[in-house]
């Protein structure tokens, strides 16, 4: 996933509030032509003038954008435009002081929901510019003079920068969620096709085989034993065990690879148990495992072995630890799971960064963790990594009723 650049636009998930943000703009110009004529042309008919040669004609064209051009019609100078627009007005008819600055305000909360942070405050900080160093620049033909004018001015300033960084940050913090669990969503069925082609192929070149295998050595043994040759039938009865036992012993592993089972039976720390001995054979390290007993709801404890089941593996795979360290123990800050290991850690990588290549396991973990209502830690060193869950104790009511019988 790429990252936006310091001056990119977030992106938009659909084009209708854009068009219905050009349709508002332009029944507000209408509005206020229609009530310049209901008042009789107030100021001189000036507004009304301004209405008709700059307002209407530029929200015309806005919605033709919105409808035809759609990338156009989100370019920061759109914004720009707006504002230039209000700055007209208020040269040209300074009795619109206020109604100027507050629709200079939710223009710039609409555009910076638009742009995000960091656009939307450069476009703010022409606004302001622009609408204020007229007033101040102005020879006493402003509606408002003084120190009044100072502190109305500096209101407006800090409200629109206010607006601007807190619409601008919630937007560019939703479009970066909702990037990393489109990508994370990408990942995973990307890492589930991949996962279906390995058990196939896993399948086929080992169980399949083996028993084709073990059909043939189970005839040849009815075939000795029809013959009286008991040492050569014995023999092929040991045979056909020792392929039945190593296959069990595989079909395990691909059952662990497709991820935890039996949480309505048993406990977080008998799932780990179980898979010990499989983590310790593939990935040739030593465990050490201290889980105090709790009971949780089946939900969480699977979301707990599956976080533990992704760090053990990046401990093993990628930095390549020697020893890692399991531990789950509750109290009254709520549980916290800490996986620990002696490997070579991530390096460069920042792991709780945007989802790298070959890091869908970081940001399964990121996102089990968020799930769980809980914060997620990790520490990087060459001396190895931790990655620390807390989440929640349950027993306050906060996951629900327990589902799995009691132990």
């Amino acid at each position: 996933m790429s990252a936006m650049g310091p001056m990119q636009r977030v992106p938009t998930e659909s084009w209708r509030p854009v068009v219905v943000f050009a349709q508002v703009r332009l029944a507000l110009a209408l509005t206020t032509a229609l009530v310049a004529v209901i008042l009789g042309l107030p100021y001189g008919g000036r507004v009304a003038a301004v209405v008709g040669c700059v307002t209407l004609p530029w929200s015309l064209l806005i919605l033709f954008l919105a409808r035809s051009h759609r990338d156009a019609a989100l370019n920061p100078l759109i914004a720009v435009g707006d504002l230039a627009m209000l700055a007209i007005i208020g040269l040209i008819v300074p009795e619109t002081y206020g109604p100027v600055r507050f629709l200079a305000l939710a223009l710039l909360a609409v555009h910076a929901h638009f742009q995000g942070e960091r656009i939307g405050i450069a476009v703010s900080l022409f606004g302001v510019g622009a609408l204020v160093a007229p007033g101040v620049l102005s020879n006493g033909d402003a509606p408002v003079e003084g120190e009044r004018l100072a502190f109305y001015e500096t209101t407006f300033a800090a409200s629109a920068l206010m607006t601007v960084v807190l619409i601008g940050r919630f937007r560019s913090e939703e479009s970066a969620s909702r990037l990393r669990a489109r990508e994370l969503s990408r990942r995973t069925m990307k890492n589930e096709n991949e996962i279906r082609r390995k058990l196939s192929e896993a399948l086929h070149d080992g169980p399949v085989q083996e028993l084709i295998a073990l059909d043939m050595t189970l005839a040849a043994t009815r075939s000795a034993a029809e013959q009286g040759d008991k040492q050569r039938a014995a023999e092929l009865l040991d045979e056909a065990s020792d392929v039945t036992r190593r296959n069990i012993r595989a079909l395990r592993d691909e059952m662990l690879d497709l991820g935890p089972y039996a949480y309505k039976e048993i406990s977080f720390e008998a799932a780990v148990e179980r898979c010990l001995p499989v983590w310790e054979r593939r990935f040739q390290l030593s465990t050490e495992v201290a889980i105090e007993p709790l009971e949780l709801p089946s939900e969480l404890e699977g979301e707990l072995f599956r976080i533990t089941q992704e760090a053990v593996t990046n401990a093993g795979r990628h930095g390549r630890a020697d020893t890692v360290r399991v531990s789950l123990t509750g109290g009254d800050r709520g549980i916290e799971l800490i996986v620990a290991d002696d490997g070579k850690g991530f390096g460069d990588v920042d792991p709780l960064g945007a989802t790298e290549a070959g890091h869908i396991g970081l940001a399964s973990i990121r996102e089990r963790a968020n799930l769980m209502g809980g914060t997620l830690q990790i520490e990087s060193t060459d001396a190895g990594s931790e990655v620390r869950v807390r989440a929640p104790d349950p027993r306050r009511g906060r996951f629900g009723p327990k589902q799995r019988p009691s132990r």
